[in-house]
C-alpha cells in the first residue's frame, strides 16, 4: 500500500532557503562527521532571548491580549512584569495566551555522559518555538534510504521575541474569536511547520494550517507510509461544539492527530483523524454547554511501533487522559476521515471531568511487543495527581496492558535553584517526565527523558529543566529497589530542554 523508499528531500541547495527549500548545514568543518551520529542522543532545547522582536520593548503597563467574544474584542490586559527571564512569565496571569518565541537548538551528545558532539541552530528566519510551551519540540528519528532523519514541529515566520505566537492563528483571518487575533489583527498568523533534519544537517520545511490557536507538540515521519503524523491542540477562541464551521480552516477539526503530506505548501494537504473514542467515550461531553470543541483530542505525544500509531492525552479538563491508537495503523491522507481512534486496552477510560484524572501521560516507548514505557508529567487535576508521575512500565497480558510499576527514584521531588543575569529563579522541583526515547540490549532497557517541573514562576513551562537517564531490567514486573535516575544534562539558567531522540546504530 505504501512506498517504502519515498524520499522527503527532492533537492539540495547550497545557499539560501525558502519554506519549500532544503538548507545545507552551515559548518563545512563537520562535513565528514554526520550530525546524527549513530548511537548518539539528540536533544532539542531553547534559550530565552529578550533582545529581539516585540519582547524587547515589553514593560510593566504594556498592553497584552486578554479575552474576546465572537463579535467584539474585550478590553486588553496590561503587563504586570517586564521582559526579564525571572519575572516575565507572571504576565501569563494577565494574558492567558502569553508566550515569547525563541530559537531552536538541536544538540547531538554522547548518550551516556551528555558530552556534546555537535550543535545545530535551526534558522530563526524559518522557524522558532514558544519558549514556555512545555509540550513542544518532541523529536522522532526515522531511517530513510539516505540515512536517519529527525522530525519536529515549530512555528514558521514568527521570529525570535514574538509575543503569543503559540496561541496565534495558523493562517490569516482564521478565528475572529481568538484574543490574539483581536489584539494583533487577523494577519498575525504563523503556519505550524513540520521540520525534518537529515544526517548532513540539511533541513526541510512543511508548513501546515493545522493546530491554529494553539501548538503542535510532536511529529514523526513514517517511511512506510510516506507521510507525517503530527499531534497537537487548537482553538484559542470561544468556538464550541455548536459553532463548528465558524472558523476557516475549522479549529474544531484541525486538531488532534493529523496526517500531513511532506512539502504540502501551499495546497494545505492534511487530514484530521476524528477524535472518535476520545470524545464519544466521555460521558459528560454532550451535556456540557459551551465546551470548546476539539479539546478532547488535545494530544501530546505520538510514536510508531510495529506498523501502528500510539498517542497520548494528558492535559486539559475534557475527554480522557490516556493512551490511544488508531485504525488503520498508518492511515494515509485519504484514510484520515474514516479512521477510528480507540483507547489501548488496559489504559484509563475514565473522564477527567468525572474523576479529575490521575494519569497525565505524555510519551510512549516500546521495548518490545509486550513491554511499553509511558512518561507521566504528574500535572493532573486530582489530589492524587502524582500517583503515576514518573516513568510507568506496562506489560501486555492476555491482550490487555497492565501497569507493573512507576520509576521515580532520584526524580520526583528533587529540587534545585539557579541564579543568573536576571536574578534568582524560583526554586524548581521535578514533578515527572515528558518526552522519551530508549534502546534495548538483551535484558536491559536504557531510557532517556526530559523532566517536567513545578515552581512559583508565573509559568512553570519556562522552568530550567533536565535530561535524565535510567536503566531498567526488561523482564522485571515488580518495582526494583536499586534503579534510579541520573542527570545527563543539568539545568541551565534561561534554557529549557524539550525533546530527546536516540540515533539508531548503523549495525
Amino acid at each position: 500500500m505504501y512506498a517504502t523508499t519515498r524520499a522527503i528531500r527532492p533537492t539540495w541547495l547550497l545557499a539560501g532557503c525558502s519554506l519549500l527549500a532544503i538548507c545545507s548545514f552551515a559548518n563545512s568543518a563537520d562535513a565528514f562527521q554526520p550530525f546524527l551520529r549513530p548511537n548518539s542522543l539528540v536533544i532539542s532545547s531553547s534559550t530565552y532571548d529578550n533582545t529581539q522582536g516585540a519582547v524587547q520593548n515589553l514593560q510593566v503597563g504594556s498592553q497584552l491580549p486578554s479575552a474576546s467574544t465572537e463579535t467584539t474584542c474585550q478590553p486588553f490586559s496590561t503587563a504586570v512584569a517586564g521582559n526579564d527571564y525571572v519575572n516575565v512569565w507572571n504576565n501569563a496571569g494577565a494574558d492567558p495566551s502569553f508566550g515569547v518565541t525563541s530559537e531552536i537548538t538541536l544538540t547531538d551528545v554522547n548518550a551516556s555522559s551528555g558530552s556534546v558532539y555537535q550543535t545545530l541552530s535551526v534558522p530563526t528566519a524559518q522557524v522558532d518555538t514558544s519558549f514556555s510551551s512545555k509540550s513542544e519540540l518532541g523529536l522522532h528519528i526515522a531511517n530513510e534510504w539516505y540515512g536517519p532523519v529527525l522530525t519536529f514541529v515549530a512555528y514558521g515566520g514568527a521570529g525570535v521575541g514574538a509575543l503569543d505566537a503559540s496561541n496565534s492563528d495558523a493562517v490569516a483571518g482564521q478565528d475572529p474569536t481568538n484574543p490574539v487575533t483581536c489584539f494583533f489583527g487577523n494577519t498575525y498568523a504563523f503556519p505550524r511547520t513540520i521540520v525534518t533534519v537529515a544526517q548532513d544537517g540539511g533541513i526541510a520545511y512543511t508548513p501546515t494550517v493545522v493546530f491554529g490557536g494553539n501548538n503542535g507538540r510532536n511529529a514523526l515521519y513514517s517511511p512506510d507510509a510516506g507521510t507525517y503524523y503530527a499531534v497537537g491542540n487548537a482553538n484559542n477562541g470561544t468556538t464550541t461544539e455548536y459553532d463548528q464551521g465558524l472558523t476557516n480552516p475549522d479549529v474544531t477539526e484541525t486538531t488532534g492527530l493529523e496526517v500531513v503530506n511532506p512539502l504540502d505548501w501551499p495546497t494545505y494537504n492534511y487530514g484530521t483523524i476524528p477524535a472518535g473514542n476520545s470524545e464519544q467515550a466521555d460521558p459528560m461531553y454532550a451535556s456540557v454547554a459551551g465546551q470548546k470543541a476539539g479539546k478532547d483530542s488535545n494530544y501530546r505525544g505520538v510514536t510508531e511501533y510495529n506498523g501502528a500509531l500510539y498517542f497520548t492525552k494528558g492535559s486539559g479538563s475534557n475527554g480522557i487522559n490516556t493512551v490511544y491508537t488508531v485504525t488503520p495503523g498508518l492511515p494515509s491522507l485519504a484514510d484520515a476521515n474514516s479512521s477510528t481512534v480507540s483507547i489501548v486496552p488496559g489504559f484509563p477510560t475514565d473522564s477527567t471531568k468525572e474523576t479529575g484524572g490521575n494519569y497525565t501521560p505524555f510519551a510512549v516507548f516500546f521495548a518490545n511487543a509486550t513491554t511499553m514505557y509511558v512518561t507521566d508529567e504528574g500535572s493532573g487535576n486530582s489530589t492524587d495527581q502524582t500517583t503515576h508521575a514518573g516513568l510507568e512500565k506496562w506489560s501486555l497480558v492476555n491482550g490487555t496492558w497492565q501497569l507493573d510499576y512507576v520509576l521515580t527514584n532520584n526524580l520526583v521531588g528533587t529540587s534545585y535553584t539557579l541564579t543568573g543575569s536576571d536574578g534568582a529563579y524560583p526554586t524548581v522541583t521535578t514533578a515527572g517526565l515528558r518526552n522519551l526515547t530508549g534502546e534495548v540490549r538483551n535484558n536491559r532497557v536504557k531510557l532517556w527523558a526530559t523532566t517536567s517541573t513545578n515552581s512559583a514562576s508565573g509559568d512553570p513551562g519556562a522552568d530550567p529543566n533536565e535530561v535524565v537517564l535510567i536503566e531498567d531490567k526488561l523482564s522485571d514486573t515488580t518495582l526494583p529497589a536499586n534503579e534510579a535516575f541520573s542527570v545527563i544534562q543539568n539545568p541551565t539558567y534561561g534554557t529549557v530542554y524539550r525533546g530527546v531522540a536516540l540515533v539508531p546504530s548503523t549495525n
